[in-house]
């Protein structure tokens, strides 16, 4: 397996991904991502911030990363950190624990650039999906409410998430 940049010729690939998601989210949770805007992952590829893994010259798993999550960390966005985003395994290979491959992978970006955290948000009452990162050695530590009509991905209105970390 190995992680690469996504690019332009992904976008289809992306949004199929992001359909895999919402079909599985309908499937085992009350909350389900609501569509993502297209100029907003175009900019994500265009900043090297979506990655694919791949296996066998096919995509399973994407995801991304940024730098920067104010308006869901609040002041802890001051420490330098990777933030997780996104992670989605093709049906096909769920079981993989690719979240523990892509957490390694940025828990090794983060000390090659000196960011102190590795990050990543849920739905606070995920209760399975916030057991499972903290199998993958995230620590919960705390909640965020955040309120309806943020600039946030709509799923995003009017939910209390987790925040979890694992400090490097």
């Amino acid at each position: 397996m190995k992680i690469l940049n996504a690019n332009a010729n992904d976008l289809q690939l992306i949004f199929q991904f992001y359909d895999f998601a919402v079909a599985y989210q309908k499937q085992i949770f009350n909350k389900h991502w609501q569509g993502f805007d297209v100029d907003m992952i175009q900019n994500e590829i265009n900043e090297s911030r979506i990655f694919k893994i791949i296996e066998n010259d096919s995509t399973i798993c994407i995801f991304s990363i940024t730098y920067n999550d104010a308006e869901i960390w609040d002041e802890k966005d001051d420490i330098p950190s990777i933030y997780l985003h996104r992670i989605v395994t093709h049906p096909e290979h769920h079981g993989k624990h690719l979240v523990k491959l892509i957490t390694n992978w940025a828990i090794n970006r983060a000390k090659e650039n000196n960011i102190s955290c590795v990050r990543l948000d849920t739905w606070g009452d995920n209760d399975k999906l916030n057991a499972y990162y903290q199998k993958c050695g995230y620590k919960l530590i705390g909640y965020k409410e955040i309120n309806a009509n943020s600039s946030l991905p709509k799923h995003y209105d009017a939910v209390v998430l987790s925040l979890l970390e694992i400090v490097i």
